[in-house]
């Protein structure tokens, strides 16, 4: 982990470094809905930013902002983390979580305040370890749009009734050969979301490993827009389309 990372980052803190590539909404005008990608352990967010091509045709007015993790990977010579995995308990895990809610919610802050939006136009969308942070901080941050989990667990659920904030329609989805975070950990966390009367809706990918496939890559483009867009406005939003 780097050791020269702020634990807390501090109001007015500018962290461009977290920054990664973004593709521009297709209706060539003002960014009406921000979605935020959180890539897995090891890699950046250069790694999961391209599947967010096959969303852009349901949400013509998102902007899609990859974000880096803030920590380098520290079990290989390349790659970023959210936070270390080299004591799995469940209070360092907590303690990781909760360095990294920090750190997005200021960077979620700055790129809404930017684009002048408020945080119902955002939705978080995560992998592996990023979709752990999607989760831990979507639900504890003011109501937002939506949250994706591929390949996530939710840590601290126990927790949650005490510390709440939003309820945000949350999509599960998960491969059941999973072999890296088990196909349980889906099972559990909407279990948990659901007794905490959080919309969430689950999906099974049949013979599917740690990964992403294209099925699971379609739902979530209708998910996004049924979440975020109102119907008016899903309908404005295609007539005024010109390309």
């Amino acid at each position: 982990m780097d050791e020269t990372a702020p634990d807390i980052v501090k109001p007015g803190l500018s962290r461009p470094d977290l920054e990664g590539r973004s593709y521009a909404p297709l209706s060539c005008g003002k960014t009406v809905y921000l979605v935020v990608l959180l890539h897995g352990l090891g890699v950046d967010g250069d790694d999961l930013i391209d599947i967010a091509v096959n969303w852009q045709p349901s949400l013509l007015k998102a902007e899609f902002l990859a974000m880096h993790a803030p920590f380098p990977f520290d079990q290989g010579p390349t790659g970023r983390q959210w936070y270390s995995v080299a004591d799995r308990s469940p209070e360092k895990i907590m303690e990781g979580l909760r360095k990294a809610e920090g750190i997005l919610n200021q960077f979620l802050d700055e790129s809404l305040a930017k684009r002048r939006l408020d945080d119902r136009h955002l939705a978080l969308v995560g992998f592996s370890q990023g979709a752990m942070v999607a989760l831990h901080t979507g639900l504890r941050r003011r109501k937002i749009g939506a949250i994706v989990s591929f390949s996530g667990a939710l840590h601290g659920a126990e927790l949650l009734p005490a510390e709440i904030r939003s309820r945000p329609p949350v999509l599960l989805i998960h491969g059941n050969e999973d072999q890296v975070v088990p196909y349980e950990r889906m099972t559990e966390a909407k279990a948990a979301l659901k007794a905490l009367d959080v919309p969430v809706k689950s999906m099974t990918r049949k013979g599917l490993g740690h990964s992403i496939d294209e099925v699971g890559i379609a739902a979530v483009g209708d998910f996004l827009h049924d979440s975020l867009v109102p119907k008016k406005a899903a309908h404005d939003e295609h007539d005024d389309h010109d390309h």
